[in-house]
């Protein structure tokens, strides 16, 4: 293991390296094992916030007149460092998020890919001509950049998110203020480190780290900032909503409370690993993981029974010491969130089985939990309503398809949701019939492509901007129509 613990990471503004102007830094500390520090970082503050803004627009005239080919070349390198580099991120990424060294390797290279995709796809993405009946003129729509565009991301996903956000608005001549979360801001380190040394001009793309009440004003309300991409609980979307300027873009992936439809018809077998993955894997820690699951009720008991059976069977620990089923979760904050719910849900429901805290040797150290189910959870619960972001699933009874679709919508959340079902009529009408901005039909509620658009409805988001694919690239420009004669 890399001994970080004495490291101190600097923020990165108009291109140096520079420490925060309060001086002060906070460790990054291990999920799995508090007593390893995963290095120090900068406590920055309204003055290093403003400084990250000031450099961002300072570059955007050069950035914005670079070739795009140009662009595309910085970016290509990036991904290729990203690649040359993923065992070590890796590992840091474990270290201080918790997920499995191969669940950490895959995250670095997806985020590579998602770098590369940009690279190509942002060299054709431009605007269009259009018929007129005057043959001496031209009208034509021409896509431009917005200018300084803010980044915050969240430590779930630390590598992976940001590199989303990041690669669009940069091959579109923006130039970016990005802040990783506090809980795991080496991966986002790592990122911009890769995206600095491919080459990008000062004040291209600026990082700093520190707490959102001391940073989170200067870098969203600030005149300057064209555009927000925030991903993070719906409470902290909807302050930056509010503090955003009028003609401040936003793009925001906020909660959920994801639903897996079971029906009679359903594979059970693949019905329950479809549950398991959604609602398990990051130790539950997703934005679109599964934690509501709805079950005709002929089919509840054998469902719940091989359900609870695959439970029992799963590993947890430290994913710096195998390839675990759960790691841990991230925070201290998560610990107790995730124990309160837990709480709560034995007053409210039946609880089945899991949801304690780990203790013994490899877990007293570490922020571990059992998974955890409960049943006998009606739409009332506080556990069927409000997100928990851990592994917890509450399972629900239904009576046929339109109870359990009227059910599933019943939530102020829209992000994902999933169906298993073996009949192709109840598939089709489900696509139509579910509130949700990520459909999955006989898969998990979790994952998307780099290529596909990606977002949620209702209080899942802003309801304005897509992340991932080509719909990535529209948040970060705007259209003139020109008109030209002679």
């Amino acid at each position: 293991m890399d001994d970080l613990s004495q490291q101190t990471f600097l923020n990165h503004i108009g291109g140096s390296w520079t420490p925060s102007a309060s001086g002060k830094t906070a460790p990054n500390i291990n999920p799995a094992d508090t007593g390893d520090v995963v290095g120090r970082f900068q406590v920055s503050d309204a003055a290093d916030a403003r400084r990250a803004v000031e450099a961002a627009q300072a570059a955007f005239a050069g950035w914005r007149d670079t070739p795009i080919s140009k662009r595309a070349a910085i970016l290509t390198k990036a991904a290729q460092l990203l690649e040359e580099r993923a065992a070590d991120i890796a590992r840091e990424l474990t270290r201080e998020e918790g997920k499995s060294l191969s669940l950490a390797k895959d995250e670095v290279l997806r985020s590579a890919q998602t770098i590369r995709f940009y690279a190509v796809e942002g060299q054709s993405y431009t605007g269009e001509t259009y018929p007129n009946d005057d043959p001496d003129m031209v009208v034509y729509s021409q896509r431009e950049p917005l200018g300084v565009v803010t980044v915050i991301s969240p430590w779930n996903f630390p590598i992976s998110i940001p590199a989303r956000k990041i690669a669009p608005a940069l091959i579109a001549g923006n130039t970016v203020v990005f802040k990783p979360s506090s809980d795991a801001p080496l991966s986002g380190y790592r990122l911009a480190e890769a995206l600095i040394d491919a080459g990008l001009p000062a004040g291209a793309l600026n990082f700093l780290t520190g707490p959102a009440a001391a940073v989170g004003e200067a870098i969203t309300a600030a005149p300057e900032v064209r555009a927000i991409s925030f991903t993070g609980s719906t409470a902290a979307g909807e302050q930056i909503h509010r503090m955003a300027g009028l003609t401040t873009r936003t793009q925001m992936e906020l909660g959920g409370k994801n639903p897996l439809i079971v029906l009679a018809d359903a594979d059970l077998d693949r019905a329950v690993e479809l549950a398991v993955k959604g609602g398990f894997s990051l130790s539950g820690q997703a934005c679109t993981g599964t934690s509501r699951v709805l079950v005709d009720k002929r089919v509840r008991q054998e469902f719940t029974e091989r359900l609870l059976a695959r439970m029992r069977a799963l590993t947890i620990g430290n994913g710096m010491d195998g390839n675990f089923d759960l790691g841990p979760l991230a925070t201290s904050r998560q610990l107790d969130n995730v124990l309160g719910y837990v709480a709560l849900g034995k007053q409210e429901a039946t609880h089945l089985y899991g949801g304690e805290r780990l203790t013994g040797e490899g877990f007293d150290r570490g922020y571990f939990v059992s998974p955890a189910l409960f049943t006998g959870v009606t739409q009332q619960m506080r556990i069927a309503r409000e997100e928990i972001f851990g592994p917890v699933i509450a399972l629900i009874e239904v009576d046929g398809y339109e109870d359990a679709i009227a059910k599933a919508n019943d939530t102020e959340y829209g992000l994902a949701a999933a169906i298993a079902t073996t009949d192709a009529r109840y598939a089709h009408r489900f696509a139509r019939d579910i509130q949700a901005g990520t459909v999955k039909i006989n898969r998990t509620t979790t994952g998307n492509l780099i290529n596909a658009p990606f977002g949620g409805l209702k209080h899942s988001s802003t309801s304005t901007f897509r992340e991932s694919g080509r719909a990535g690239l529209e948040f970060y420009t705007q259209i003139k129509t020109v008109y030209r004669a002679g």
